[in-house]
C-alpha cells in the first residue's frame, strides 16, 4: 500500500513536469519572453493622444457693435396719378428710366380744357371792361355802390374761375412729383386715364434706408452719426458703409424695442428691397486679449475654453469682453500666449491627453467654426 502510495506521487511530479516543461517551450517558439509581455501590457494600457488644432491667445483692435438685420428700403417713394381724366396721347417714360421732380411723363389729351380757358378768358375781359365803366360812373355818383360793388365780386369770381381753368389745363401733361427711377409703369398711349388713377411708381435710389428695431438695453449705446457696415446676400464678400440717421427715443412699450434707421448711399449695386445684415459699431479697444471665437465651448452654462498645458487641456472658465466677428475678448482666464484649442473640442474632456497638428491661422481659427449673428456685442 505504501509503494502504490509513492508511485502515484512520483508520477503527479513527473505529468507536472512535463506540463511546465511545454509550457516553455511553447514560449520560446512564440519568441517572447516576461519582459516582452510587461511591455505589451503597458503598450495596451497606454492613453491614445486626441489630435487638436489650437490657436494663441493674442492681442488686437477689438470693436463693440450692434447687429441685426432688415430689408434696404428708399427714402422717398411716390405714386404718380392723374389729376384730371383723358386719353393719353403720348407716354414719354419707360420702367428703369431716371427721371427728375417737375418732368412731365404723360401728355393728356387737353381739348375740352383748352377751351374752358379761352371761354372763362374771354368772360373775365367783358366784366374787366364793365367794372371800368362802372368805377368811372361810381366816381361821378351815377351809379349805386352796392352795383358796383357787384360787378367787382363778379369780375373776382370770375378771374377765380380762370385760374381753376388753367390749373385744369396744367394737369393734361402729368409730372414727377420727385426725382427717382420709374419702378412700374401701368398705362400705354392711347389709354383712357380715371382721375385719381396711379399710372407710375417712382422711387428714389439716391438713398437707402435700413430700420432696426433694437432691444431697450441699447439706448444709451446707439446715437446718431455712428458707422455702420452692410452686407447683402445678394452681393456676398462686399462690405458698404453708411451711418446712423436718427435715433426714435421712443421706447414700443409692447416689445420693449426702439426704432434705428441707418443710412446708405444708393444709385449704385444697392437696391430697395434687398436684404441686409447690418453691424453697428460704438466702442473700439486696441490692445484686447482675444482668441477665436471658434474656441469657446458650445453648450456650457459658463464661457470656457480648453488651454492646453503639459501636453493636455485644462477646461478653463473665461470672462469674456466684446464679441466681433471670428473674435472673442478674454478679460479674464487666459493669458497672452496660451495656446486654446479651436478644432477637435468634441472629444475633449478636462485632461484629456491631446497630440497638437497645426498652430491654426487667423483664418483657420475663423473658419473652424462661423460665428453666430447676434442681437448684440457683449460686454462684460
Amino acid at each position: 500500500m505504501i509503494r502504490q502510495h509513492i508511485s502515484q506521487g512520483q508520477g503527479i511530479v513527473r505529468t507536472s513536469a512535463l506540463v511546465l516543461a511545454c509550457l516553455l517551450a511553447l514560449g520560446a517558439c512564440n519568441g517572447k519572453g516576461p519582459g516582452e509581455a510587461q511591455a505589451k501590457a503597458a503598450e495596451e494600457n497606454k492613453v491614445e493622444a486626441v489630435p487638436v488644432e489650437v490657436a494663441k491667445a493674442s492681442r488686437r483692435e477689438i470693436a463693440a457693435s450692434y447687429t441685426g438685420t432688415a430689408p434696404l428700403e428708399a427714402r422717398a417713394e411716390s405714386q404718380v396719378v392723374a389729376k384730371t381724366s383723358g386719353v393719353a396721347l403720348s407716354v414719354l417714360v419707360e420702367e428703369g428710366q431716371m427721371v427728375q421732380a417737375g418732368q412731365t411723363l404723360v401728355r393728356l389729351d387737353a381739348e375740352r380744357a383748352a377751351l374752358q380757358v379761352e371761354q372763362t378768358a374771354a368772360q373775365m375781359h367783358k366784366l374787366e371792361n364793365n367794372y371800368a365803366r362802372s368805377s368811372q360812373l361810381a366816381q361821378q355818383k351815377l351809379v349805386s355802390a352796392s352795383d358796383h360793388d357787384q360787378i367787382r365780386y363778379d369780375l373776382e369770381n370770375l378771374r377765380a374761375a380762370h385760374r381753376m381753368a388753367r390749373l385744369e389745363l396744367s394737369y393734361a401733361n402729368v409730372t414727377a412729383p420727385i426725382s427717382g427711377v420709374v419702378a412700374s409703369r401701368s398705362i400705354k398711349t392711347g389709354n383712357f386715364v380715371q382721375i385719381n388713377t396711379p399710372i407710375f411708381r417712382i422711387v428714389d435710389v439716391s438713398q437707402l434706408e435700413a430700420t432696426l428695431n433694437v432691444p431697450e438695453r441699447e439706448l444709451a449705446t446707439l446715437k446718431a452719426g455712428l458707422p455702420v457696415q452692410l452686407q447683402v446676400d445678394a452681393l456676398p464678400g462686399q462690405t458698404f458703409t453708411g451711418s446712423v440717421d436718427r435715433v426714435s427715443p421712443v421706447v414700443d412699450s409692447g416689445s420693449g424695442t426702439f426704432r434705428v434707421v441707418c443710412s446708405f448711399d444708393g444709385g449704385g449695386v444697392l437696391q430697395p428691397g434687398m436684404f441686409g445684415r447690418i453691424g453697428i459699431a460704438y466702442d473700439q479697444r486696441n490692445n484686447a486679449l482675444v482668441v477665436p471665437r471658434a474656441a469657446l465651448l458650445d453648450g456650457e452654462a459658463d464661457q470656457a475654453v480648453y488651454v492646453v498645458r503639459d501636453g493636455k487641456v485644462a477646461r478653463t472658465t473665461v470672462k469674456l469682453g466684446y464679441l466681433d466677428g471670428a473674435w472673442a475678448e478674454i478679460r479674464e482666464g487666459v493669458k497672452e500666449g496660451e495656446q486654446v484649442v479651436v478644432a477637435g473640442k468634441a472629444a475633449l474632456r478636462d485632461g484629456t491627453v491631446v497630440q497638437v497638428l497645426a498652430q491654426a491661422t487667423a483664418a483657420v481659427a475663423a473658419a473652424a467654426k462661423p460665428a453666430a449673428a447676434k442681437p448684440a456685442a457683449e460686454q462684460h
